[in-house]
Order: structure tokens, then sequence, then C-alpha cells
């Protein structure tokens, strides 16, 4: 397969705008006004008199220190950082590996809006809730079937916080069997999702870590050698962060489950398996689903995102509460369960996320969500062969094999010829408009870059990335220099690690800046040379 040709140029123009522009509380204008927000309603103000004495330990004492603005200020503003940023509604963000970037369709976000949700707060009684209710509990049976697991919960806001519930049933379980004190033991691979890891550790497991075999499989024989009366659990991301899939999948869990461990399926990556294959045929206990990936809402950069816990049927007990029940009566909202290990998050869920998901799912189908799967396995595996083909670029493990929804590649070969790394080469991709991510530590592929195109990208677009890719790859053997002091055509130039790297530097808010900046200005000036001109 050799690498795209096009009468076209090999990627497109881009040079993003700079705004020179203040943070909003710079911005503000005492008695400035974008909104005058009515009065309330004289039978509000009546009805709310009975309990003024319950409200005033609520009321503030005085107004916010909101910014003052004009609306016309307010939309220029945020317009204008908006035109500073990179997303998935300006580029191809193929870049964004093990994170399961995708479209989301905009249909999706006017359901959201719609005051019939929008307006909804999670304290309401029950009886004017039953239409969210409803559908999440019918995104719990979706996802119940997708996975063949017996009972599901949403209440996790992301991944690492369903990781974390799936941590504390473990935990949970083998506490009501007596054996809490004994099971202090969890395995993981070094190629699933770090979170696994940490949440285990952060609960006070101690971590065994299984390294890949020489084709990048895990080691079943590390992990016979690993599972004793200790094991409480193996953790697993499969396909791995490398795009591998183990197909031995179920012979590991068997050999955990033979020494009474219990065994949770990470499908973080599961955007390749959807339809073809579930956690329950390959006798998984737990797993859990990123419905702010997979599902197609929006990732949010960390929030508020949605996440997906699946149990069988021994599990159901120990799901979080509260927990959304189906009666005759209709749905409501149940607290009890007395294993069940409580909250990890406010509330029911992120409604917004959920309906998003739960939109996804009844549009597409049970075959439409297979065809997503069938599609995305067949970018990663287009894209694979053309970046193979680039000079320095290579995909170390499972030599001529195919991949699943994502491979994590090395640019060791040219690192080794021209001294440039992969995070220079991901920076000079955003002159190109283009996102890209190495991987997360320990980076034991060297010079990583994790691609992951999804079933949202065309060929064309994944020809133009992979275009883009190459001239990069071009650049660093014929002036790498113009590769090491990207980027060149951003809002940003290159960034002085010092001041990210110093804590003592940081203000992450703005009466933090005040106080850590503002307050010390005049010293700071008698100390420091100033520049005129």
């Amino acid at each position: 397969m050799a690498l795209p040709v096009s009468p076209k140029p090999a990627h497109r123009r881009f040079h993003q705008a700079r705004w020179d522009e203040p943070i909003i509380f710079e911005l503000s204008t005492p008695g400035e006004r974008g909104i005058l927000v009515s009065q309330a309603e004289p039978a509000a103000v009546e009805a709310l008199g009975g309990i003024e004495d319950q409200l005033s330990s609520l009321r503030r004492s005085s107004a916010p220190a909101l910014p003052e603005l004009a609306q016309m200020r307010v939309v220029r503003h945020y317009l204008r950082i908006s035109q500073e940023n990179l997303g998935a509604d300006f580029n191809v963000d193929i870049g964004q590996g093990t994170c399961t970037m995708k479209y989301s369709p905009k249909v999706n976000e006017t359901i959201i809006r719609t005051p019939k949700l929008s307006e909804l707060h999670p304290m309401q009684d029950e009886a004017s809730l039953q239409g969210v209710l409803e559908i999440f509990w019918r995104t719990e049976q979706a996802i119940a079937e997708i996975s063949g697991m017996h009972s599901v919960s949403l209440q996790t806001q992301g991944g690492s916080a369903a990781i974390w519930a799936n941590i504390s049933m473990i935990r949970a379980f083998h506490e009501s069997n007596g054996e809490g004190q004994v099971r202090d033991e969890v395995i993981t691979t070094i190629f699933s999702h770090p979170s696994n890891a940490a949440c285990a550790k952060a609960a006070g497991f101690k971590v065994i870590t299984l390294m890949p075999d020489a084709n990048g499989y895990p080691d079943i024989e590390a992990l016979r050698a690993a599972v004793s009366p200790r094991t409480a659990a193996l953790m697993i991301t499969n396909p791995e962060d490398t795009g591998i899939y183990n197909d031995k999948i179920r012979e590991f869990v068997e050999i955990v489950h033979e020494v009474g461990g219990l065994a949770a399926y990470d499908q973080a990556n599961a955007n390749g398996i959807l339809g073809i294959t579930r956690a329950s045929d390959a006798g998984f206990d737990l797993c859990h689903f990123n419905l702010h990936k997979t599902f197609s809402t929006p990732h949010a950069s960390g929030g508020p995102g949605a996440g997906a816990s699946a149990v069988s049927e021994r599990l159901a007990p120990f799901l979080p509460n509260p927990r959304i029940e189906k009666t005759e009566a209709g749905f409501t909202v149940n607290y009890g369960g007395e294993k069940s290990i409580g909250k990890v998050a406010p509330f029911f869920g992120v409604a917004p996320n959920v309906v998003r998901a739960y939109a996804w799912i009844m549009a597409l189908g049970a075959s439409g969500l297979r065809q997503v799967a069938e599609i995305a396995v067949l970018n990663n595996n287009y894209l694979l062969a053309l970046v193979r083909q680039i000079p320095g670029a290579s995909a170390p493990y499972a030599e001529g094999k195919h991949r699943i929804e994502q491979v994590r590649y090395s640019w060791q070969g040219l690192f080794e010829d021209t001294g440039i790394s992969s995070e220079e080469i991901g920076i000079r991709m955003s002159d190109y408009g283009m996102h890209y991510w190495t991987s997360h530590h320990p980076y034991l592929v060297p010079q990583p870059f994790t691609l992951e195109p999804t079933e949202s990208y065309s060929k064309s677009e994944i020809d133009e990335y992979v275009a883009a890719l190459a001239q990069v790859a071009t650049e660093a053997r014929e002036n790498p220099e113009l590769v090491r002091t990207a980027p060149h055509n951003q809002t940003v130039h290159a960034i002085d690690h010092d001041d990210l790297d110093d804590p003592e530097r940081w203000a992450i808010t703005w009466r933090s800046y005040q106080k850590k900046y503002f307050s010390n200005a005049d010293a700071r000036l008698a100390e420091e040379p100033v520049s005129v001109g």
C-alpha cells in the first residue's frame, strides 16, 4: 500500500488566530450588566416566607464576586478564546489514542438542551423525574446487553471513577466472604490503562504488573506464577493500549478464578469490539465503559464525563448506591442495599451525558454498533499500513498482525537519525492544525505516539493526517531546528517548562492569582528590570 497521492496539497494551510485576550475578571467593569435578573414572583416569595429561618443560613452575606460585563462583551470574549483552541469540531484529532475521541452527533446536543432536561434537578420529587429516570434505566439495560453482564450502575463520572468503583466492589466482595485481609494483591498488565494500577494502589492493594512477551501479549506464564490465595483480582484492558487483542483472555480469567480471585475488564478500548465480543463471553465478573468515549458523548477534557459499571449477578449487591429501579408505579431511586459500596459520585449520574449515550445507542441499534466497531478496526489497520511506510516510524510487537482500534507506534528510528523526539513531532503537528498524543508513562515503547482513528474519520482524512506526519518526519531530517522550535502557527510558541514544573508559580484561580501576584507587584517590579518599547 503506497502513501496517498493527491493533486491537492498534502495538508491544509493553517494559522491559528491569536488574541491578546485578558481573562474575564480583568475585563470586569463595576455596574456593567449582561442580563437583568427578574424578581421572584410574589407567590414564590410568600411561599418561602414560612421557611425564612431555614433559608437564612443558606443566604449569602454578600454578593458573589463575579465579573461584570455586558452581554456582547461576554460573547466576544469566549468566541475569541474558542478561536485559540483545537478540538474535534476543528481538526482531525486521530492523535488522542486511548481516549477514543470521536464525532458526537449534534442532534444529541439539541436533545440535551431541551428545558425538559436542562432545567431538571436531581433533588426534585421522583414523580417529576420519571422521564430521565426511565432513560437511565433503559441505558443500563442496553449496557447490560452490550456487556452481557447482569446489572449496571451509571453513577460513576468517568473511566477512572468506574475503575475505583470496581476495586471498591472487589474489596467489599472479599470482605463479605471473610477474605478481606488475605486477598491483598491485584494483578494488572503494563499496557492496561494505568488507572487500574493506580486505583488498586490507592485502595491499599499490592500491585503486580505483568510485562509483555516477545510478541506484545501479556505473559500467561507470568500470570500463572503471580496468582495465589492472596490474589484479589485481575484488572486488565483488552485490547490493550497497544491495540493488541489478547485472544487468550478467557484463559487468563479462568486462571484467576481458580485461586478465588475476581476479574475486572477495563473496556476503555471497547470501540473496536462492540457487538463482536462481550465481557461475559470471557467470564469477567466486572467491567466498565467510558460513555464519554465509546458511546460518543463529549470527552469534556476530564469532565464531566460518564462511566458505566457492569457486574455479574454475584457482584450486583455491591454496586454503588443509589440504584434506579422499575416498579409497577414507575421508576424509583433506591438508596438501600446493605452490601453496596455506597456513593462514588453525587446523585445517580451525569444526566446530559447519559442521555447523549442513550440517543447514540438507540440511533444505531445492535447492527449499527457492530458496524461502528468494524469501521473503527478497518480505519485503524489502514492507518497502520500507511504509518509503517514513513521512514523512522514503526509499530513494535505483533509484527505483521492486525490491531484493533489503536496502535502505539514508535519514532525511535527517526530519533536515532535526527535527535527529534516524539514530543517535538507532536508539537509540530499542531502547526498543521492536527492533534497528536505520545502515550502515558512508562515509555516502554521508545519515543511513542498513540493514534486511534475510530469510525468517525473518512479515508481522505486519514490520508491527510498521515501526509502531515510524513511531512514532519521529512522536516526532522532536512530542517530539524524548524521542528525543534515549533509551534510556529499557533496561539503560543515554545513554552518555558520551568513555569509548569514549579508549583510555587502556579495560580489556578483568579483569587489565588491576585493574592500571589498582585499583592507582590511592587516588590517584584523593584527586583525585576523593566523593559520599555
